[in-house]
């Protein structure tokens, strides 16, 4: 069966909610039939339990199991909900991105571009204190997150580290999100995403407002490694995956990335430049759409979500609830 055409648009939306409530709740049953879909796209078999799920939760994150127990609550009663909210061997997911780390005039900032198809995106920035210190994140995932910051002035963001091997252990974003709501300093940070078992190869950039920042590359096949990269695509040491790396361009953007901390004259053109190519994507047809710029600023405690055109400032002092719909291309 040929799939639709990837759509055009993608409409973002910002809510403020300290638990998970009505607001994830709406967002959570209006996504739940396509993730289901993805979810068991494999096949059921090859999908942990509940208990297996809630097992591994206890073990590895053990802060986050009443959250667990109240978004399995507010979801569709349907055990497979159940089953893909503990997020334990999920299906693969690759996606692209870039990041860099400003430490330039107007920093520290994190900048960092993200690189998926919009069907499959949330789209939702949440401002959320699940144990009582307030975050910022662009969520996905259900109850994970793609970056984001908190107010101790912790950042952290993704990228596909762009290594093909698959393991047994959690998306990196929920262990993203676990760090961010629990993690007042980058060592704490980098302690938690350097234990929890991930499932795929990621890179994790980690800044705080001081201007301490490091890379991790992480994967089920290797040892983590703690990192001073500031310049951050879809590789880890080197590339190793050759169709990978060549679709996605990754070496070409590393580098462009680097030029742009080494030769930018501002933050501000820094930031103009990952919505310019080689940075900025719009490949429909193979699903490699920058869906979204973030600026972050961790010393003023604010972030900037940005598109051609369009520029979204949320921030712990004033933090603004609704939504936007951006055109791609268009």
């Amino acid at each position: 069966m040929t799939r639709a055409p990837t759509a055009r648009i993608k409409t973002f939306t910002a809510s403020a909610e300290a638990l998970p409530g009505p607001a994830w709740q709406a967002a959570f049953r209006a996504a739940w039939p396509g993730l289901r879909d993805w979810f068991l796209k494999e096949g059921p078999q090859r999908r942990s339990g509940v208990a297996e799920g809630r097992a591994a939760l206890a073990r590895w994150m053990p802060e986050l199991l009443p959250v667990y127990e109240r978004v399995a609550a507010l979801a569709p009663d349907d055990p497979v909900a159940r089953q893909c909210l503990t997020l334990w061997n999920p299906p693969p997911v690759i996606v692209g991105c870039s990041q860099g780390v400003w430490l330039g005039e107007g920093g520290p900032a994190l900048v960092r571009n993200y690189d998926f198809d919009p069907d499959f995106c949330d789209g939702r920035i949440e401002l959320s204190a699940w144990f009582g210190r307030r975050c910022i994140v662009m969520a996905d995932a259900a109850w994970g997150c793609l970056d984001g910051m908190n107010e101790a002035g912790l950042v952290a963001s993704l990228t596909f580290g762009g290594r093909p091997a698959q393991g047994i252990g959690f998306p990196v974003l929920l262990v993203l999100r676990y760090a961010l709501e629990t993690c007042a300093t980058l060592d704490e940070a980098v302690a938690v995403l350097t234990r929890v078992p991930i499932t795929m190869a990621q890179n994790v950039t980690l800044l705080d407002r001081t201007g301490r920042h490091a890379t991790l590359y992480l994967g089920a096949d290797r040892a983590p490694a703690v990192t001073s990269a500031r310049a951050v695509t879809n590789h880890q040491e080197a590339p190793v995956w050759p169709a990978a790396d060549a679709a996605g361009c990754t070496v070409e953007r590393q580098a462009a990335v680097a030029r742009l901390l080494d030769e930018a004259p501002s933050l501000g053109a820094m930031a103009e430049s990952f919505l310019r190519p080689p940075l900025y994507n719009l490949d429909f047809e193979h699903r490699f759409v920058t869906l979204y710029s973030a600026i972050y600023r961790p010393a003023e405690g604010v972030v900037d979500y940005c598109w051609p055109g369009r520029t979204w400032r949320q921030g712990f002092a004033d933090f603004t609830e609704g939504s936007y719909t951006h055109r791609y291309g268009g």
